[in-house]
């Protein structure tokens, strides 16, 4: 398999619950930190709140380019683009939680609140066949008969 389709990338990245993202310190070194995504779109474009305060804003804000990887048993997704920030009161509305009110005392009006979207460039997929029980199944009959575990991967633009 050579291609994943955009339907497949925004399949995966909508059943994980939180992903690494990858960004360039203003130094030039790679920094990743945990985020939910808060909304992905039928674009594979991902909506995430963020602090304004901390590095990682500050960095983004002097190279948006990044880097979302995606983990499961048997299977990873790493997709290339960029951030930008975004000020929408109704999307903030539209995607605050009690999750997100645990990261700002100040609410919805909390100054350190940012809300980016993730523009997604390309993608790329490595996996196993079949998911999680396939690719143990796999893996164990390797083991066995000294065969190596099928596998896929798979790029696309988006």
């Amino acid at each position: 398999m050579s291609e994943i389709t955009q339907e497949q990338v925004v399949e995966i990245m909508r059943g994980e619950r939180f992903v690494m993202m990858t960004s360039i310190a203003d130094d030039g070194t790679l920094h990743s930190h945990p985020m939910t995504p808060k909304e992905v779109t039928d674009d594979a474009d991902v909506w995430f709140f963020i602090g304004l305060q901390g590095e990682q804003a500050q960095a983004l804000r002097t190279q948006p380019e990044v880097n979302l990887a995606f983990a499961e048993t048997g299977s990873w997704l790493s997709v290339a683009g960029r951030v930008e920030f975004v000020e929408d009161r109704q999307k903030i509305d539209e995607l605050w939680d009690d999750g997100v009110a645990a990261w700002f005392d100040g609410g919805k009006e909390d100054p350190n609140l940012g809300l980016i979207r993730f523009e997604s460039d390309s993608a790329q997929f490595w996996g196993q066949p079949g998911g999680k029980v396939s690719a143990l199944a796999s893996i164990m009959k390797a083991r066995v008969t000294g065969e190596r575990p099928s596998a896929i991967s798979a790029t696309t633009e988006m």
